[in-house]
């Protein structure tokens, strides 16, 4: 929500970058001027290349600004900062190689210059960026820049805005009071309650409101109005967020028919040159992840031929992009008689209808006594989900998407999976990085439904970096 915080913490960062990005290429002049012995390709003076880098700052800024580095919602999702900041570095540095070659002026004395400003730049501008987001948090818990806030609704989304803006430090908001049934007051949360929203805006300046979210429409339109007026009256930032959702998210555009404001739905950003993007980057990760990894794939099968006899494989009805049935592979886990019906039919037979009734309320069990040891093992470091890169290669999977459903959960998904399957499944995707098992089913689904509507190839990079953390310390692997 865009607040007068947000743009002074904008300013104080585009501000803090700049210093950053001149202290970084002073720093790589004179490592290698002043500390290496090797001869220069140019005697460039430490005051002609000062002067040089004074002029090019402001387009690499320029560049930070449009890779949405100035935002307010990039500050609290530091994995997607720190790639962003990595590639506007690597642009900086393309612009200063593009400067020397326009100008036919010589900036860098030497090139290990370049490679040093390059390394440089990226470490100290995070590390500086880090700095302030301490400092940020520091204020928040002196009390200062703090949003105070004024929540009206009667929705589910009420109490779960509250919940998450609660803690104040991280989040920079004080939930000072919530307007509507006093059910959507998250337990533990000390804010002020009004049953009526005409009290709560009476008291708007004895509380100390500076922003309001509403989060339900109400069906008079006067009282929509009315909360309006009084935001804009008290120069107080206003926000709406809408209860159902699906119709504000995704690829959207705003347009006027016959004179009217029109929101244009679309299922989902991922089309013509993003699917294409997204296609090519995943043909080739696969196969530079298939050739480095192959060592892995031959020795766990024959480490399976050995300890577990049987089929090394399993391939598993799977639907992915438009509801298209694909064969999901994996290294099999479980024993060879197991898998080839629904899990609670197999826990049935098995005489453990706890665990049939425990699948069919969450699609998972916590202890499966169908997997072998060595399963467990495949399981626990998610080796055995190493054979979906044949499927990324052959076009069934992605890399990150909604993970592809089996065919009888596609009821369980209430009328959504249409929208699920907008996109591409994928071998890991936002309910893996977020609690992966700990999740229920409608959870994984409506953070899947999150990436369908919201997916940019920024989101993908950061997926697929957490997954990589996820995986090392196997959090929720079953």
């Amino acid at each position: 929500m865009p607040d007068k915080n947000s743009k002074y913490y904008s300013l104080l960062l585009i501000t803090i970058d700049a210093f950053t990005l001149m202290v970084a290429f002073s720093v790589a002049y004179i490592i290698r001027v002043q500390f290496d012995s090797r001869p220069l390709l140019s005697a460039i003076f430490a005051r002609d290349y000062f002067y040089a880098f004074l002029l090019i700052v402001p387009f690499w800024i320029l560049v930070f600004a449009m890779l949405g580095l100035y935002r307010a919602e990039i500050y609290n999702r530091r994995l997607s900062e720190w790639a962003r900041l990595f590639a506007g570095s690597a642009i900086g540095i393309l612009l200063v190689i593009g400067w020397q070659y326009v100008s036919d002026t010589n900036i860098l004395p030497a090139r290990l210059v370049a490679v040093y400003g390059l390394v440089a730049a990226f470490v100290l501008v995070v590390t500086a960026r880090e700095i302030f987001r301490l400092v940020k948090k520091w204020m928040f818990r002196c009390g200062r820049g703090v949003n105070r806030l004024l929540i009206i609704g009667d929705s589910g989304a009420t109490s779960d805005i509250a919940r998450n803006l609660s803690d104040t430090i991280r989040s920079g908001y004080k939930v000072v009071a919530i307007a509507g049934p006093k059910k959507n007051i998250p337990n533990g949360l000390d804010t002020i309650h009004y049953l009526s929203i005409d009290s709560a805006l009476l008291n708007i300046k004895r509380d100390g409101i500076n922003s309001i979210i509403q989060t339900s429409l109400f069906e008079l339109p006067e009282k929509n109005e009315n909360i309006l007026n009084v935001a804009q009256s008290n120069h107080i930032n206003y926000s709406f967020i809408p209860g159902q959702s699906e119709f504000y998210s995704g690829a959207n555009t705003v347009d006027v028919f016959l004179g009217y404001p029109m929101i244009s739905i679309h299922p989902t950003p991922l089309i013509g040159w993003g699917a294409i993007t997204k296609r090519i980057f995943d043909f080739a990760v696969s196969i530079v992840l298939v050739i480095i990894l192959s060592p892995i794939f031959i020795i766990v099968f024959i480490a399976k031929k050995i300890v577990d006899p049987g089929k090394a494989f399993y391939c598993s009805k799977r639907l992915s992009r438009f509801s298209k049935p694909i064969n999901l592979i994996k290294f099999r886990s479980m024993g060879a008689e197991f898998g080839s019906r629904d899990a609670a039919t197999e826990f049935r037979e098995m005489g453990r209808n706890d665990l049939a009734l425990e699948y069919e309320k969450n699609r998972k069990v916590e202890d499966d006594p169908r997997i072998t040891r060595f399963g467990k093992f495949l399981r626990s470091t998610s080796i055995d989900e190493l054979p979906q890169l044949i499927n990324v290669i052959r076009g069934d999977l992605s890399l990150v998407g909604p993970r592809p459903i089996l065919p009888q959960e596609v009821k369980l998904a209430h009328g959504r999976s249409a929208l699920l399957h907008s996109v591409k499944s994928g071998v890991t995707g936002l309910w893996q990085v977020s609690g992966r098992s700990e999740l229920s089913f409608d959870e994984r689904i409506n953070l899947e439904l999150f990436y369908a509507q919201n997916w940019t190839f920024w989101l993908d990079i950061k997926i697929l970096l957490k997954t990589v953390l996820v995986v090392l310390g196997k959090k929720g692997a079953k």
